[in-house]
């Protein structure tokens, strides 16, 4: 079983093609069913979110394993593989392995360093392993890709400025709005107080004076309610198809919960729902305002963007924004390199644990040959004893097994280095070992993450 990953990504796919493979948690569940029913997967991962959707597999062969896991993304997309192609990026074995880890370490984000991955990845491996999705390739991948990703957050500075895609988001939002007064900023202080770049969003005070509101009450309107409190945006509203959801989300930010849509009252909208379609349409905005699309697919209409006043913010905007490394490049260097010697370590583990059913067998082989001689032995001197017969099993066996030990210790070590796959080969070419290729087994330790 080899390692593959397949995605597409804000930075390889326009936002509308992104849009059409966003996999919400409902639907993953059928997706994880189409990946396992393909000929060359065996196991499978979905990750979704609002910049990136990746397939991870294990695959009994590359070519197949990518045409498989190609042909059920574009049929979700409702395009031709071929079209679907020059969007999509492919990582197999070492490089896929490298991948995961600098996608759970901040290093493949939007915003350099973001910790949010770390949960996400935690909630798709969750709902693979729920799903029976996931053997023992993809669970050690993902324990020790979780394990990186905190491992380089605690050892590093890469997330010392604390942003994440919604801090970002309303960053850009702060400098937008300070450009013309909202139609509710106040006289203590005016909306073009805070110059573009004067400081993160994070610092309080920075939307000071704007009053907001968040448009669905799910994790990311719920971090983006925390974000606005933080910097000092007042009053907050928030809104959402779930009447219940939005007055605990209200009441844990000070904020109000309304029903229905009104931006002529606010300065700052943001909308993150798992809506299908526009929730925000040119129809809903009657003035100046600057709204925030944390949403893929997009809950607001583009056309919305050429109305007088409006400054929309969405995915494709803010990642056009982040392309500078925000002063972070030796603790991306730092990453890097925590990133290149773990994927030796799970290289190693990988290549000695594929060693493993290669020693089992030959100690199975060994085992077989003497129940054999014991059985010739019981034959040909029926006159022994059962003390005397015990007695040469247990010398015969202590003798097979000193003769094996050094070899076998040995043959894992060699083949946790570079190349280690061909030391296992060679046994089993050298004593004739047929060799069932690895399933999914249980027991692997895991780690807290």
């Amino acid at each position: 079983m080899n390692l593959i990953v397949v995605g597409v990504s804000y930075r390889t796919a326009p936002v509308p093609v992104l849009e059409r493979l966003v996999t919400s948690p409902a639907e993953v569940p059928p997706v994880l069913a189409q990946l396992l029913a393909q000929p060359y997967i065996g196991e499978a991962l979905v990750l979704s979110t609002c910049n990136r959707v990746e397939v991870y597999a294990g695959v009994s062969a590359f070519h197949g394993g990518l045409t498989d896991i190609v042909s059920v993304l574009a049929a979700r997309a409702g395009a031709a593989p071929a079209d679907l192609a020059p969007h999509a990026y492919v990582h197999y074995d070492a490089e896929a392995v490298r991948h995961a880890y600098r996608v759970t370490t901040g290093l493949d984000s939007m915003v350099i360093g973001e910790a949010q991955i770390l949960g996400q990845l935690r909630d798709a491996y969750a709902m693979a392993a729920e799903h029976d999705a996931t053997g023992r390739l993809l669970h050690e991948l993902m324990q020790q890709a979780l394990r990186v990703g905190k491992r380089a957050h605690a050892e590093t500075g890469i997330d010392r400025a604390g942003q994440s895609v919604v801090s970002a988001a309303l960053n850009l939002a702060a400098v937008a709005s300070s450009h013309a007064a909202g139609p509710h900023a106040t006289d203590s202080e005016p909306a073009g107080s805070h110059a573009a770049g004067a400081e993160p969003v994070e610092g309080r005070g920075v939307l000071a004076g704007r009053s907001a509101l968040v448009v669905g009450a799910g994790a990311m309107g719920s971090l983006a309610m925390a974000t606005l409190r933080r910097s000092g945006a007042d009053p907050l509203y928030v809104t959402s198809r779930g009447a219940e959801r939005a007055a605990r989300l209200a009441e844990l930010y000070d904020a109000t919960a309304v029903t229905g849509l009104d931006l002529s009252t606010v300065d700052i909208v943001v909308s993150a729902t798992a809506s299908s379609g526009h929730v925000i349409t040119p129809a809903d905005v009657t003035g100046p305002v600057t709204i925030v699309d944390l949403a893929v697919p997009r809950d607001v209409d583009p056309q919305v963007a050429a109305l007088p006043g409006v400054e929309l913010i969405d995915i494709e905007r803010l990642g056009a924004s982040l392309s500078a490394d925000g002063g972070l490049s030796a603790d991306k260097a730092a990453v890097e390199g925590i990133v290149a010697a773990e994927v030796e370590a799970f290289l190693a583990w990988l290549r000695s644990s594929d060693v493993a059913p290669t020693v089992a067998a030959l100690r199975s082989r060994a085992d077989d040959v003497v129940a054999v001689e014991l059985r010739r032995l019981s034959q040909r001197r029926p006159e022994l004893t059962d003390e005397q017969r015990a007695d040469v099993a247990r010398t015969i066996h202590r003798v097979v097994q000193r003769l094996l030990h050094q070899p076998t210790v040995r043959v894992r070590e060699l083949a946790a280095g570079p190349g280690g796959d061909r030391y296992a080969a060679l046994l089993r070419e050298l004593f004739d070992l047929d060799v069932p290729s690895p399933g999914a087994v249980n027991g692997v330790p895991e780690v807290d993450s």
